[in-house]
């Protein structure tokens, strides 16, 4: 469960806040940044999103080892406008043979990096920071979401881990047998393949297993299901997403403050 588990304090002010709260005011902040195209939105977006990351329970630290494929993405995005975009209008910043980077392309591979982290920062804090029956229990209290969805979901949830549990079992096993691919790279594509073939039977397997499992005690009975742990959505609760909304309006109004704001209309 080491990829599950909530990685913050749970104390904190807004890492206890209802988690049907938290998704809802990341997802306001999503539409939000997802409707412009300028750098500057998503810029002041990300500033805000980590001065908030200590309310969330949550260390720098800890941050960075959980969102560093942010971080390698955003950087790919970067390189490969710089290198593929077609658009090359502006003043020329540097030429190296084929490759003419201009203001445009820096300014354009700028603002969807930042925008790519921005957008994704909020649901990992949000997930960082929840404990996933938590949510599916808030999902069902506060959201009326259907017990066989919410519950499905988290048991699928709760099996991810064993994903990666599985992939290193079947590596270890293969190696003990002598199945190695050496040097050779069509081997390692190879082995790689009949791995994940045998990863995804063994995932089909076990989900057939709880399925069974589940309706067996009574998951899909259709008799109304009591609380065991109840999610009430409180003012507080309420403020963070009001919070949120009125975020996203300040943004876009400094962004058109700025003269920078640029939408998909």
């Amino acid at each position: 469960m080491r990829f599950t588990a909530p990685l913050a304090d749970p104390r904190a002010p807004l890492g206890r806040r209802n988690p049907v709260a938290k998704v809802a005011a990341a997802l306001v902040l999503t539409i939000a940044l997802l409707w412009t195209l300028d750098p500057i939105t998503p810029a002041l977006a990300l500033a805000v999103e980590l001065a908030c990351v200590p309310l969330f329970g949550l260390r720098y630290g800890v941050l960075l080892r959980r969102s560093w494929p942010l971080l390698v993405a955003a950087l790919g995005v970067t390189l490969s406008l710089v290198l593929f975009a077609a658009d090359r209008t502006g003043a020329t910043v540097l030429a190296l043979g084929p490759v003419t980077v201009t203001t445009g392309v820096l300014r354009s591979a700028l603002a969807l990096s930042l925008r790519l982290v921005a957008v994704a920062l909020p649901g990992v804090l949000v997930f960082a920071t929840t404990d996933p029956t938590d949510l599916a229990d808030a999902l069902v209290q506060n959201l009326k979401a259907p017990p066989r969805f919410a519950i499905g979901a988290l048991a699928a949830f709760r099996l991810l881990p064993l994903l990666g549990d599985e992939w290193e079992t079947l590596t270890l096993a293969r190696r003990a047998r002598g199945v190695d691919a050496g040097r050779n790279p069509v081997a390692h594509l190879r082995l790689f393949a009949s791995t994940g073939f045998a990863l995804l039977v063994s995932a089909i397997r076990r989900g057939t297993r709880l399925a069974t499992a589940m309706d067996a005690r009574g998951f899909d009975s259709g008799v109304p299901r009591t609380v065991a742990r109840p999610q009430p959505f409180r003012t507080p609760d309420a403020v963070l997403v009001l919070s949120a909304g009125a975020l996203a309006a300040a943004l876009l109004a400094l962004a058109v403050g700025f003269g920078y704001v640029r939408t998909l209309l």
